[in-house]
């Protein structure tokens, strides 16, 4: 127990400005503090990992009994933070504590929950949630939230899930999987839901099996957003803020936006490089899933970006993007190119056989393409169907006859959140862990940094740097507004 209580204290002195929070005080104050949150804070935290674990951290977990569910927080309500709420009554675990800054949104997710259930505890402020008697944390928030909340998760001695993408720029991503290293016994899962796939982890044995040759060459296209308006200019003026949304708190540590009705919340947070990456970055850590994990690719040595339409402040209307990775002995380079908003590749390039079976070319896809075949699903399962040379039509990926001989090698899932939960209460080891997922979640940022510089990339994956452009510094680093400490 005293090993308890010092490492405890250590993680919670992190958090004690919180005091002059509206959750605590009733007064209009917010998350702001004296010092700012930067690189430095992230190497602070993982000083503090290192010192927790040399003081014997396991003792942070709570002790459970052997029939004791997980207590589990969830932080950021909106439509994906209910839809995983949902999820996780199904998983044994019980919902403990409720967060958002928008007040407004404790209604919808207490109306998921058993009327026979015992109601979760609502705060505003995620660092209190942090001090209360969870086990395990959902964030559920914009993305420019994911690592400051993540972070804290992990220090505070949690399990930690949290959305794709892991992180709202690269060298967030970077910390917080350095800083996940730090904490072995926390169990950590990036919400990229198609990795509990059967198809997906199917289409892995059988691509390294060989089932389709040699790929070079690889498309992923998903259709316009329903979330976010494309190509739009930033709102001029400001709206009155309602009642019971914290908007300077929703801000938070990203460049101040005056409210403005339906500009950014909630939703079309997506649509600005502030809080978000557009389509790339909601639906990238999905598509070019199996392409990386099937074909275990490090990062793209380049990458670059067209767009089709006026380039405003928000994501663009259309984007096409490469990214090129070296070849892995035995696997020759590759290509994968990627579209968005109703782009999709040419007709010359998707089989036949596809375009038949649908048509016409499918609204969303995953196309691998091997010198002995190829796969083809949606950006979630990744890949659905399978046709080898010679034969004459598609395949379900699970009865395709002729790959039987390639064994099974991957465990299967229980599902994306109960494969997490099982995990935090001594199960097998997540799919998609901070540093799977973060891996992941780099490649796709790079075509973020490529599409706001409009310039191609000579890409530095191990070093986070353009080779070509110095310029794009800004875009790889998070710069946190003066005045914020997480």
């Amino acid at each position: 127990m005293i090993l308890e209580t010092t490492a405890r204290r250590g993680a919670s002195a992190m958090w004690k400005h919180t005091r002059n929070h509206p959750a605590m005080t009733g007064r209009s104050q917010n998350l702001r503090a004296n010092r700012s949150w930067s690189r430095r804070r992230f190497l602070q935290l993982t000083a503090l990992a290192a010192g927790s674990a040399s003081l014997g951290f396991p003792s942070l977990l709570r002790a459970r009994g052997l029939n004791e569910k997980l207590n589990v927080g969830f932080i950021g309500l909106g439509g994906q933070g209910r839809s995983r709420l949902k999820e996780l009554l199904t998983c044994e675990a019980n919902v403990t504590a409720l967060c958002d800054v928008d007040e407004n949104q404790f209604g919808a997710a207490k109306n998921i929950l058993p009327r026979t259930a015992a109601m979760p505890k609502n705060f505003v402020d995620y660092r209190e949630l942090l001090r209360s008697d969870v086990d395990a944390v959902v964030v559920a928030t914009p993305d420019h939230w994911h690592a400051p909340i993540a972070a804290a998760g992990l220090t505070a001695g949690k399990h930690v899930f949290c959305e794709k993408p892991l992180a709202h720029t690269i060298s967030e991503t970077r910390e917080l999987r350095q800083l996940a290293k730090q904490f072995p016994q926390l169990v950590t899962q990036t919400g990229n839901q198609g990795s509990a796939s059967a198809n997906l982890r199917r289409a892995i044995e059988l691509i390294q099996g060989g089932a389709i040759g040699s790929v070079r060459e690889i498309h992923v296209w998903v259709p316009p957003s329903h979330s976010f308006q494309a190509g739009q200019a930033k709102p001029a003026g400001a709206d009155p803020v309602p009642a019971g949304l914290h908007w300077d708190d929703w801000i938070g540590p990203a460049t101040f936006h005056a409210y403005k009705n339906g500009a950014y919340h909630p939703l079309a947070w997506r649509a600005w490089y502030d809080f978000g990456g557009g389509s790339i970055a909601d639906w990238g850590c999905h598509g070019l899933n199996l392409p990386v994990r099937a074909l275990k690719l490090d990062y793209p040595t380049a990458v670059e970006t067209d767009v089709l339409g006026v380039i405003t402040d928000s994501y663009p209307q259309q984007v096409r993007a490469r990214y090129d990775f070296a070849a892995r002995d035995p696997q020759p380079p590759v290509t994968i190119w990627w579209y968005d908003g109703g782009r999709r590749p040419a007709g010359r390039v998707v089989p036949k056989p596809v375009q038949d079976h649908f048509g016409e070319i499918p609204v969303e896809g995953v196309l691998m393409l091997g010198d002995q075949g190829f796969t083809f699903g949606t950006a979630h399962t990744g890949a659905d169907y399978l046709q080898q040379a010679g034969e004459k039509k598609l395949s379900g990926i699970l009865r395709h006859a002729a790959t039987r001989q390639i064994t099974e090698s991957l465990p299967r899932s229980p599902g994306h959140l109960r494969e997490w939960v099982n995990a935090c209460t001594g199960g097998p080891a997540t799919f998609s862990d901070f540093e799977t997922g973060g891996h992941l979640t780099e490649i796709v940022l790079a075509g973020v940094v490529a599409l706001r510089l409009q310039k191609g990339l000579r890409w530095d994956g191990g070093q986070m740097r353009a080779n070509n452009a110095p310029e794009a510094e800004p875009f790889i680093r998070t710069h946190y507004r003066d005045g914020w400490k997480i």
